[in-house]
């Protein structure tokens, strides 16, 4: 989430029509190789998104278990699910300010150990406080990394390139949700349910949380094999190096290497970084564009994506589904939510940000209405709420359409044009802003989903419908179409204080 890595991938233009190996020379006026070795390391990088994923999601299948072994009322469950997202907003603030102290490696590695150690305290825990405690650090390691694969990648590939290797962490993000929930089914299944206590006498969701010390484990391991990125190495006076790390990793010429070292040693000395009061605005309280952003950021938290993978499982199982079968059905929601994001990197040059975005949301507030429509037909059962006949698939159909319009519209496009609606003078600035705004709405739906749902599980779902219906109305009238333009033209937009309206 980066500022580098959003306007990184936001800058990327379509390419020409024509064939190119990706280790031959770019096109005119661009410098660098895409070779294997970049990415390789790349690839490396964006494990930490798959750590992300899979460590924000592993909980899923061990709610209904937390729920009933640790005693947690509505309120407990919500600060153990929502707290994980309060820890990644302090791990993003943190980790760009440690990697230009320490280095982008050695970050990475310490992020490794934290998600590592997390890991077994969270199949450890003993009560709703060290859970919590636990999951708490668990999140710091998640704002880490949402930081450091799209900074690391940024700084490592030709700027041709760039926008898709950023498109890694995306990727890696939703492939780590997929796999958790994937694990979580696979443990169940192979002890006997969340709660058997077959292996070393812990039951299978504590096993759940365990599984995370595997990938944890390999993410420690490529951290010790990555090269320091040039940028870093340039900043720290270490020149030489800098290039001898270009001629490895994209195989130039050591001219081209001092070119490039040249032209990274003159951004730095040039660089104006913005300043949060650059974002203040006398009449407004912000730059109009910075409250575009920050509404932009916090409805893509706030249509309820989080609660088909996070609370996915339970909530199947509290209309009538077996475990079993609630198990399969969140990781179907994932496998669709990994297709989906495939298609969005396909189509978001070719479309556009504002078409995804207000397609996406009609979507989304569609198939919204048909889950709560659906829950709202459920009837007790000695207790239970259960679907009967066509509402049952229908439901299901529905929750899985919403995966569908979430993950190729407001999934990965909303970074994109956060990294492009902003001028150069206050992106990073208004970047963090904007990702704090997203965390803070995440923990905010995270909390109050289980005493929503104890409430009225057709109203929660009613109420994440009218945040879809928000989305639309706010990219229609407040977000301009920013494909294709430069960020000149993003400077001079918000120099007059406005996005200038919709550019249809």
């Amino acid at each position: 989430m980066s500022s580098e890595s959003s306007s990184a991938v936001a800058g990327t233009a379509p390419e020409p029509r024509r064939r190119r190996s990706a280790a031959t020379t770019p096109p005119p006026g661009e410098s660098g190789r895409l070779t294997p070795a970049v990415t390789g390391f790349a690839v490396a990088a964006a494990v930490g998104g798959f750590l992300f994923g899979f460590d924000t999601a592993v909980i899923n299948g061990a709610v209904t278990a937390i729920e009933n072994n640790l005693g947690l009322d509505a309120v407990g469950l919500g600060v153990v699910v929502a707290v994980t997202l309060l820890g990644a907003a302090v791990g993003a603030l943190g980790a760009g300010w440690i990697a230009d102290r320490i280095g982008r490696p050695r970050t990475m590695l310490t992020a490794g150990v934290v998600f590592f150690v997390a890991a077994i305290g969270c199949g450890l825990a003993q009560g709703v406080v060290d859970l919590a405690v636990w999951r708490l650090v668990t999140g710091i390691a998640v704002g880490f990394a949402t930081v450091l694969g799209p900074l690391y990648i940024s700084e490592i590939a030709p700027a041709h390139v760039r926008g898709r290797l950023a498109s890694m962490q995306q990727m890696a993000i939703v492939l780590g949700i997929f796999v958790a929930l994937l694990s979580d089914s696979g443990i169940a299944w192979v002890l006997g349910g969340a709660d058997a206590e077959l292996f070393l006498g812990l039951p299978a969701w504590r096993w759940m949380f365990i599984a995370g010390v595997v990938p944890a484990l390999i993410y420690l391991v490529l951290a010790l094999v990555v090269p320091e990125s040039p940028r870093f190495l340039v900043a720290r006076g270490r020149v030489e190096a800098a290039r001898r790390v270009l001629i490895r990793l994209q195989r130039v010429a050591p001219a081209e290497a001092r070119l490039l070292t040249d032209r990274i040693e003159e951004s730095l000395q040039h660089k104006d970084a913005g300043r949060f009061r650059d974002l203040l605005d006398r009449r407004r309280g912000l730059l109009p564009v910075v409250w575009v952003g920050i509404g932009v950021a916090a409805l893509q938290a706030l249509v309820g994506i989080d609660v088909i993978f996070y609370y996915s499982t339970s909530l199947w199982e509290s209309v009538g589904f077996e475990e079993s079968a609630a198990f399969g059905l969140s990781v179907l929601s994932s496998f669709i939510n990994v297709a989906a994001t495939v298609v969005a990197i396909v189509l978001i040059d070719r479309v556009g940000r504002r078409r995804l975005l207000l397609t996406g949301s009609v979507g989304m507030f569609v198939s919204l209405v048909i889950v709560s429509i659906g829950f709202s037909t459920a009837r007790l059962v000695d207790g239970a709420p259960q679907l009967d006949g066509v509402w049952g698939p229908v439901t299901l159909i529905g929750a899985n359409l919403f995966v569908v319009a979430f993950a190729v519209s407001w999934g990965p496009v909303v970074w994109v044009l956060l990294g492009e609606m902003f001028p150069n003078r206050i992106r990073g600035v208004a970047l963090s802003v904007c990702a704090a705004a997203n965390w803070l709405a995440g923990v905010a739906l995270n909390f109050s989903f289980p005493s929503l749902r104890d409430v009225s599980l057709p109203g929660s779902y009613a109420l994440y419908a009218v945040m879809a219906a928000l989305s639309f109305l706010l990219v229609y009238f407040g977000v301009r179409e920013t494909n294709g333009r430069s960020l000149e033209e993003m400077e001079a937009s918000a120099g007059r204080g406005g996005t200038e309206g919709p550019s249809r």
